[in-house]
């Protein structure tokens, strides 16, 4: 907590723009797809800029434009320029700045540029120090962003979640804001040492829930303990995009550059020499292996990640390839096991039910609209069950993009109930798959032998759900098989595409002082 009253209130400002960006996903976002908060709708994000907060006396909040998006495909030149170009506007109207907490993702692609965060931190750096000063930048990131030396140099403070999933995403946040109160009432302007590691993993292999990524980022909090070191950060980037930044990185912020030198250097050897010992997040197989293993299983309701194609990574969210096999599974088909397979993105299927109504049979050809490289629509007949309007859903207040209110049906074929819904969604919790208490689609996970989300990793609700889990290695958008994506743009060598340093010293992982 700060105690010390200043000799006046600072001015800090707070944006950003934030998405996951798959460069091998056919979908392409656009402002559209982003939530856009302004004014008070944006401070009341957070905690700490409410007037009950211990900040409330030390910091005057300046909101300026915050935008952020359901992962996705790259977004488009021209949606990209008009977030730009409104949150650099009104960086350069809000007047003097003290500084500015630049709440972003760190894994955005944007069509014509191969380095988006780069691009976009050099234009809020030069609007910031339009002033005739240098007002101080604190990056709070997601830990699968990355972290070029284009983008971490404007920046003068960097950290990153330290969970995976993200339960801490808010702690991130906060510990951005209040480093950079801290370095502008002490006038300090501190020395980020940074190196990246040419390691680059799907996230389905970092999770901390495991080993090594468990103990590696627990590390973090006590390095940021040692007398001249502000905060210690660690990001597997982003695996999806074929990018020469796209690779691990560290970043150790402090007084002491020596010291953030060292422990970076300490901390990017341990990632790296760690590098083989990642396994995924939890048993996997193919779609066919695991239906077929969780069809025999006496545990329900037993869960099946459709991988590939996970909207909250970056995929496209409309194939059909799972539905397929699920159907192609005798005991499914028939009814005698049950399953639910929500979030196929298929907004021409949707409107068919909605027309057809609940009752209704219907012959629809869903999915593979968007992404049609992995078999196409699937045509599937089914009866309508339910129906829910966007309008009868509410935002959660901190979900954002992730939640906002989509028309969604639900069809039943044999023993499969498919969930569409008409634009990309991802499904992480009972309320995603239940909707409100009336007029919802009132599908119970839990009542369903099997349940298959487009997702990779299970989100806590999940988690705690399932009585047992299989992890499938689906194609599509962010296939977790990194070598069949067909990177060609990321700087090589790079493991595990290949590991050229197998018999010698390794990589060069010399801190560099920024």
């Amino acid at each position: 907590m700060i105690s010390t009253a200043p000799a006046r209130r600072l001015r800090i400002g707070i944006g950003g723009i934030g998405i996951e960006s798959s460069t091998f996903c056919p979908h392409r976002s656009t402002t559209d797809d982003f939530r856009q908060t302004r004014g008070q709708e944006l401070l009341d994000r957070y905690t700490w800029t409410r007037p009950d907060s211990d900040l409330a006396a030390l910091v005057e909040w300046v909101p300026l434009l915050h935008a952020t998006s359901l992962p996705g495909g790259p977004v488009e030149a021209e949606s990209y320029l008009t977030l730009k170009d409104e949150l650099v506007t009104r960086i350069r109207e809000s007047g003097p700045l003290d500084g500015m907490v630049y709440d972003i993702h760190g894994a955005m692609s944007v069509v014509g540029l191969t380095d988006a965060e780069g691009d976009l931190t050099d234009a809020v750096r030069a609007a910031l120090d339009s002033y005739g000063t240098r007002p101080l930048l604190s990056a709070a990131m997601d830990l699968h962003g990355n972290v070029s030396r284009r983008f971490a140099e404007p920046c003068d403070l960097l950290t990153a979640h330290r969970l995976a999933p993200h339960e801490d995403a808010w702690d991130t946040r906060e510990r951005a804001a209040r480093n950079l109160v801290r370095c502008l009432r002490t006038g300090t302007r501190p020395h980020r040492a940074w190196i990246q590691v040419p390691v680059l993993l799907p996230g389905e292999k970092t999770s901390t829930r495991l080993e090594p990524a468990k103990s590696l980022y627990a590390s973090l909090a006590d390095i940021e303990k040692k007398d001249g070191i502000l905060d210690a950060a660690m990001w597997v980037g982003y695996a999806w995009a074929d990018e020469p930044r796209c690779k691990a990185a560290i970043v150790i912020t402090g007084d002491d550059p020596r010291l953030a030198a060292a422990e970076a250097e300490k901390l990017a050897r341990r990632y790296w020499d760690a590098r083989r010992d990642f396994v995924f997040a939890g048993p996997t197989g193919s779609a066919e292996e695991c239906i077929e293993k969780a069809v025999a299983s006496d545990q329900r309701p037993f869960l099946i990640s459709d991988s590939g194609d996970n909207p909250t990574a970056g995929g496209a969210g409309d194939l059909a390839y799972m539905l397929g096999k699920l159907l192609e599974n005798d005991a499914i088909r028939t009814g005698e096991v049950t399953a639910v397979h929500p979030g196929i993105t298929d907004p021409v299927a949707v409107a068919r039910c909605f027309e057809a109504g609940v009752g209704a049979e219907v012959t629809l050809d869903v999915g593979g609209k968007v992404d049609a490289n992995h078999g196409g629509p699937y045509e599937l007949t089914a009866t309508v069950t339910a129906l829910q309007r966007a309008t009868e859903r509410k935002d959660r207040a901190e979900g954002g993009a992730y939640d906002r209110g989509v028309d969604m049906a639900a069809v039943r074929a044999g023993g499969l109930t498919v969930v569409l819904v008409e634009r990309r969604k991802p499904f992480h919790t009972l309320a995603d798959f239940m909707g409100p208490a009336e007029g919802g689609l009132g599908v119970d996970p839990r009542t369903y032998d099997l349940v298959v989300v487009k997702i990779g990793y299970l989100e806590p609700e999940l988690h705690d759900m399932a009585a047992d889990w299989l992890l499938a290695l689906t194609p599509g958008g962010v296939d977790q098989d990194l070598l069949r994506l067909g990177h060609h743009r990321v700087e090589r060598p790079l493991y595990p595409f290949d590991d050229a340093y197998e018999d010698g010293p390794g990589p060069d992982l010399t801190a560099t002082l920024l």
